[in-house]
């Protein structure tokens, strides 16, 4: 009997992997489901004794079951009867996050075990809590979420800190546009967050931990409550509980997160205290990632830290997994090591638009990231080169945007998501926020920023003074300004980094 192999993730899923594994079942086939290989644009992906085929609809089933006596079903077919390994999508990568995305089953216990699954918590536990922490600073690990900050070191402070209880926190929050790698590491790999948090645990003396997942994604929610089931002896005396938000974005940021897990209202708490000190109900607790935590398990495997550290360059140590989203013609999950450029990542890997019009700018980071043009795709992928750029890599989400996009109408967007999703704790955020959206909208309706100022129409504030397109973009500045310095968490200090960007690098749009 033929052995097939889909993926069951909510991508797959939604592109028919269903249908397409139902039609081989119909034919007889033995159907397994896997996780995602992460080439998100071949989806439903199917392996049949070794080969990949993709994007395969139910009426391909009788010609790949006579593959290769049938030929492809029609021209430009990008992967059909090949290893798909040999893709040149994965054949450059690097994964070690995503080590075993499309080759094990999710909740089998017996293929992460065999794939050098536990083995970095095996050691970890052989190993003093303290040089647990050593390594993990030793590998240069920085938080996958957005911040960057050394992980070692958030490690180190907790477990240092003084605390009856403490707590691990795996934040699966992953709102940002354009990003989709915690989904596909709770659904494909549920096993390595579970284990990077029982490594976390011990290197910081925690007995409990929890996952806090965004309430839009069910089938991940699924998938690690079933695989906590399985691995609870594997972990144990660690317990872990999974948590479901309630589809607040700034609960992406800890301290609202941590509001939320104790059943308070999602909003921002001032710092200090810091987390690490006095965190969920009072403790100190470890907030991470959930791409942090994942890569934990292969630091702590025997030489694991070295081998870590290797890869990438200057402070940005290790491997990426970069989201590929937005109008782009290879969607999907590209794990590697920083220091690889934008037009690399976009032209090579990603390919270009997927409408085949010119790239006018990616935006990386989420709706808080800056909008890059193409004029600074030279830039390599690693925290201090975006920083020094006035941009972000936050979460890894590269979002691809054609000729045809509107940056003003995108700079507009940005205030307006933070108008919206704000928590209302502080002032720059909570009103900055809707003040921007009123200073974009008479800045378009003011004319061309490109003419001179003097030359522009007049317009009226509320009170009735007449302001010129150039006192409104001065406006809009200093407001930005005033929320980047004065919000209290990312959520209202990011979001100049997007509008800012837009009015500096396309004025033309703004009539």
């Amino acid at each position: 009997m033929t052995a097939v192999r889909i993926a069951d993730d909510a991508l797959a899923l939604a592109c028919g992997a269903d249908e397409v594994a139902a039609a081989f079942e119909a034919a007889g086939c033995t159907v397994e489901r896997v996780s995602s290989w992460g080439m998100h644009w071949l989806e439903p992906l199917v392996e049949v004794a070794g080969l990949g085929f993709g994007a395969v609809t139910p009426g391909d089933v009788p010609t790949i079951l006579d593959y290769p006596r049938q030929p492809r079903p029609q021209a430009g077919r990008e992967l059909w009867g090949e290893p798909v390994e040999h893709h040149p999508f994965l054949a450059r990568q690097t994964r070690l996050t995503f080590e075993r995305a499309g080759k094990t089953r999710p909740l089998s216990l017996e293929d992460y075990a065999a794939t050098e699954g536990w083995q970095g918590l095996a050691r970890a536990r052989r190993l003093p809590p303290e040089q647990v922490v050593a390594e993990v600073v030793q590998s240069g690990l920085r938080g996958r979420g957005g911040a960057g900050f050394p992980a070692g070191v958030k490690w180190r402070t907790v477990a240092e800190a003084a605390g009856e209880r403490k707590y691990v926190v795996a934040n699966a929050d992953e709102g940002d546009s354009g990003t989709f790698a915690d989904r596909m590491l709770m659904e494909g790999d549920p096993f390595a967050l579970l284990e990077g948090m029982a490594i976390a645990a011990h290197a910081v003396g925690a007995d409990m931990g929890y996952v806090y997942v965004r309430s839009e994604y069910p089938h991940a929610i699924v998938r690690m409550r079933a695989a906590l089931e399985r691995a609870a002896p594997e972990i144990a005396p660690f317990r872990v509980e999974v948590r479901v938000g309630a589809g607040a974005y700034v609960c992406g940021e800890e301290t609202a997160l941590i509001n939320s897990l104790e059943g308070k209202r999602g909003e921002v708490r001032a710092k200090p205290p810091l987390p690490a000190l006095s965190g969920l109900f009072g403790c100190p607790t470890v907030v991470n990632n959930v791409l942090t935590l994942a890569a934990v398990p292969h630091i702590l495997r025997e030489g694991g830290a070295e081998r870590y550290a290797a890869l990438g360059t200057g402070r940005s140590r290790g491997t990426m997994p970069v989201q590929l989203a937005g109008n782009v013609r290879h969607g999907g999950l590209f794990e590697v090591p920083f220091g690889i450029t934008l037009a690399e990542l976009v032209y090579v890997i990603g390919g270009g638009t997927a409408s085949g019009r010119p790239v006018k700018a990616v935006q990386v980071g989420g709706p808080l990231g800056a909008y890059v043009p193409t004029a600074q795709f030279h830039l390599p992928f690693d925290y201090e080169a975006f920083a020094d750029a006035d941009a972000l890599i936050g979460h890894g989400g590269i979002v691809v945007f054609d000729d045809t996009a509107d940056m003003a109408g995108l700079a507009r967007f940005a205030m307006a998501f933070c108008a919206g999703e704000s928590c209302g704790k502080c002032t720059p955020c909570r009103i900055g926020s809707t003040r921007g959206v009123e200073v974009i909208d008479r800045i378009r309706a003011g004319g061309r920023l490109a003419d001179a100022v003097e030359r522009l129409p007049q317009m009226h504030n509320a009170a009735g003074t007449p302001r010129s397109v150039g006192d409104e973009i001065a406006l809009l500045e200093d407001l930005c300004e005033t929320m980047r310095f004065g919000s209290l968490c990312a959520l209202g200090g990011f979001t100049p980094y997007p509008v800012l960007s837009a009015l500096r690098h396309w004025p033309e749009d703004f009539a």
